[in-house]
């Protein structure tokens, strides 16, 4: 099987990592190249830092063809340049004095002090000019004063431009005083804005707003011509919703009742006349639904006999996170690839290839690429280091993660706090020592600038469509994760009325306004999904049996694996207990792994959020760097709700590496 690459530009670039077998062929590679140079070359150019123990060798036959192409050198540019930002705030409406009835003395309404879970910042709108916001509006005389209409839990627009709109303000809003005739079924839940590339529709909590062909900033978007469409999907209660670019398919997560989660991919679809089940006024619903799972790679672990093996290329989809600038890839929380290391991937929608974008041993969640392709912003923990004492020791495959993946993800906020900054990485993602660019990152921390680090990062950052601006959003530090008992002091808020949020705007005035890519066509089925009927069953989480295991490094040494299973579970097999005793082992070449590790887990009941570990290690690491990571005499000892995210803890977990300790955070911060 050959190939005839009549483009001097595919040689040189392509490479096995871009290439996989079609779905539902096994031994028989039946291969698929991306349709066009560009995509060949972006995927390649990426492999490296996304597959990192996978050589091009294993995933090809050896053929002459092929290999006269797998011997090849990548060419992954060199690191970016550091960009210049220039950050503001963004206006939003007045603080009301207070929440009663009649307070606010604005007259196009006023919003709470507090931050409430229903704030969120989003996109912005086409022309760049605008931000879609959800806020909550506080302090409105009762009806029948037409001031009243400013009230409750409500999407805005405000102003990026410095400018205002016609009403002399620098925010609309968009949902106040529309007809409930047209806002049937409304369900504002917390989820994130998002304005449809048209300009004339975006999402807002499981509702579709529609201002009926009318750009959502212009005057004549009225409340008379907005209608606001409930989303159906029969499948279940999705959460995390996300327009893919063509402004047509969606995806979206969707929690399963053991503390599971999975993501889908499906097509909005007008239903002007519903019957059965759902809504019964008119709505969008959720069609040609994929569930995202490959059968064939849905595990990043598998056992074959005594032998553990690992699998870089599973599509293992923790939670979708949106799509590419182009809509070619889907993003999204993975497995680890390193134990106790979140990160984002990308899958390819055709091809099923995935990339590693992130690699950085903290913790980066919220993502958004430039419409351009070329960058994505992400919001990370790596500026506070703060999960440096459980996943800074690098190298380490994902044993214990089968399970502490849920706690590992969990640690990474205090309760509402969150440790985020916003991280602009180039399109081919964290590479050797390129951990992209902190955006807020060159002031002075000083308090209520736009470095302080007691402002944090909140989720969705977003690029303007010509990729010159980042618009992202903070929430400052407020008790109990500070005052009181807890060693940090609350700071005070500088926010206009003294918010407790704020949305701030980055600037990049060196970059010259960029064309979005075009936008991927998304094919009538995903090859490598597994369709998702109305009716069908939610397929049973994969889990690996109790037994003893090995696992051999792909460079050197080897793990021997224990899992201990649950006898008081209801699935027998389930596993509670891993238990990994390492030598001389190595995935990379590059690090070293020997010593133990030796985790337990408890789940409580009801209510399976509720989860304990039980944690013992003293493991060294030679080669690139020197390091370790151990407890303390007692062990260690953590308790979270995953939901909550408040960490109670009890011993000592420390990571050493080249001479710096990681120490976990105190409880309470």
């Amino acid at each position: 099987m050959g190939y005839m690459v009549v483009d001097k530009f595919l040689v040189q670039f392509l490479d096995a990592r871009v290439l996989r077998p079609e779905a539902g062929t096994d031994d028989d590679l039946k291969l698929k190249l991306y349709k066009s140079p560009r995509d060949v070359t972006a995927a390649a150019l990426g492999a490296s830092a996304l597959l990192p123990y996978q050589s091009s060798h294993q995933l090809l036959a050896s053929n002459d063809d092929q290999q006269a192409v797998l011997n090849t050198p990548l060419d992954i540019p060199k690191p970016p340049k550091p960009e210049r930002f220039d950050i503001s705030e963004l206006p939003l409406p007045p603080v009301s004095p207070s929440q009663d009835p009649g307070a606010c003395p604005n007259q196009t309404g006023c919003i709470a002090r507090e931050l409430t879970e229903k704030f969120q910042a989003g996109d912005f709108t086409p022309d760049g000019r605008n931000v879609i916001v959800t806020v909550t509006f506080v302090g409105a005389p009762v009806a029948p004063d037409p001031v009243s209409i400013y009230d409750g839990v409500q999407l805005i627009l405000i102003k990026a431009d410095s400018s205002n709109f016609s009403n002399g303000d620098a925010w609309k809003c968009l949902t106040c005083g529309v007809p409930a005739e047209n806002a049937k079924e409304l369900d504002p839940r917390r989820d994130y804005p998002h304005v449809f590339r048209s300009g004339d529709k975006a999402i807002w909590g499981h509702n579709i707003l529609d201002c009926n062909g009318e750009q959502l900033a212009s005057d004549d978007c009225t409340p008379d011509n907005v209608h606001i469409y409930p989303i159906h999907w029969s499948g279940g209660s999705p959460r995390e919703l996300r327009i893919h670019p063509d402004d047509v398919h969606i995806g979206w997560s969707s929690f399963t009742n053991d503390a599971g989660q999975y993501s889908y991919f499906g097509r909005l679809e007008f239903n002007a006349r519903p019957s059965g089940s759902g809504p019964g006024a008119p709505r969008y619903d959720l069609v040609d639904v994929d569930l995202l799972v490959d059968p064939k790679r849905r595990a990043f672990i598998t056992a074959d006999g005594e032998e553990l093996k690992l699998h870089p290329d599973s599509i293992t989809i923790g939670e979708l996170r949106g799509f590419s600038g182009s809509g070619d890839e889907i993003l999204y929380i993975g497995a680890p690839t390193e134990s106790t290391n979140i990160d984002l991937y990308a899958v390819h929608i055709e091809t099923g290839i995935v990339r590693r974008l992130t690699s950085h041993p903290d913790y980066a969640d919220p993502i958004a690429f430039s419409a351009d392709d070329e960058w994505f912003v992400t919001q990370d923990t790596r500026a506070s280091k703060r999960q440096m004492w459980m996943s800074g020791m690098r190298g380490i495959p994902p044993l214990i993660d089968i399970v502490a993946v849920a706690v590992a993800a969990s640690t990474r906020n205090n309760g509402p706090r969150r440790f985020f900054q916003p991280i602009l990485i180039d399109r081919y993602g964290d590479r050797e020592s390129y951990y992209g660019q902190q955006v807020n990152g060159r002031g002075d921390g000083s308090e209520g600038g736009f470095s302080d680090p007691n402002w944090n990062g909140r989720a969705d950052p977003a690029f303007s469509l010509d990729s010159t601006r980042i618009v992202y959003w903070q929430a400052i530090a407020t008790s109990p994760a500070c005052g009181g008992t807890n060693p940090l002091q609350c700071p005070i808020s500088t926010a206009p009325g003294g918010r407790e949020y704020r949305v701030m705007l980055a600037r990049m005035p060196n970059r010259k306004p960029a064309h979005p890519a075009p936008v991927y066509k998304v094919p009538c089925r995903i090859l490598w999904a597994t369709p998702f009927p109305s009716g069908a069953k939610i397929p049973s989480q994969l889990t690996l049996k109790p037994g003893n295991y090995t696992l051999h490094g792909k460079i050197s040494g080897f793990a021997k694996v224990k899992l201990i299973g649950n006898t008081a579970h209801p699935q027998a097999d389930s596993v509670k207990r891993v238990a990994a005793n390492y030598t001389n082992f190595s995935n990379d070449g590059e690090h070293v792994i020997d010593g133990w590790e030796d985790v337990e887990l408890t789940v409580s009941t009801p209510n399976v959020w509720d989860q304990k570990l039980d944690w013992y290690s003293d493991i060294s690491q030679t080669g690139s760097a020197t390091g370790s990571k151990k407890t303390g005499p007692a062990g260690f000892h953590l308790r979270i709700d995953v939901m909550k995210n408040i960490l109670e803890a009890y011993g000592t977990l420390t990571t050493t590496i080249d001479g710096v300790e990681y120490h976990q955070p105190a409880n309470g911060t």
